[in-house]
């Protein structure tokens, strides 16, 4: 059964600066591409970044770029999300996921990031 872990959010200042973690256990890590999404109250879930699976190659979605980065350590089996220069726009609940050959199949409880002006 595969478990992922997220864990880094909390509060920031629109400026500051949070990086989030996600652990992932009960899979082959370094197989999978893996993501983060995020969901503001009221909003429907997107996808803010994403990564192959050598981290090779990295998506980062254009409400983020330029602030976000992700990155992988296959050793570790966790998957990061770096973001600066937040916004209060940021804020919501952040999920990571692991994708399969179609979509993301398994998913993290998330963790919230709230931003404050």
């Amino acid at each position: 059964q595969v478990q992922l872990v997220e864990s880094g959010g909390g509060s920031a200042q629109a400026g500051g600066s949070l990086r989030l973690s996600c652990a992932a256990a009960g899979h082959t890590f370094n197989r999978y591409a893996m993501g983060w999404f995020r969901q503001a109250q009221g909003k429907e879930r997107e996808l803010v970044a994403s990564i192959t699976t050598r981290g090779g190659t990295t998506y980062v979605a254009d409400s983020v770029k330029g602030r976000f980065t992700i990155s992988r350590d296959n050793a570790k089996n966790t998957v990061f999300l770096q973001m600066d220069s937040l916004k209060p726009e940021d804020t919501a609940v952040y999920y990571c996921a692991s994708r399969g050959i179609h979509e993301y199949d398994d998913w993290g409880q998330g963790t919230q990031v709230t931003v404050s002006s």
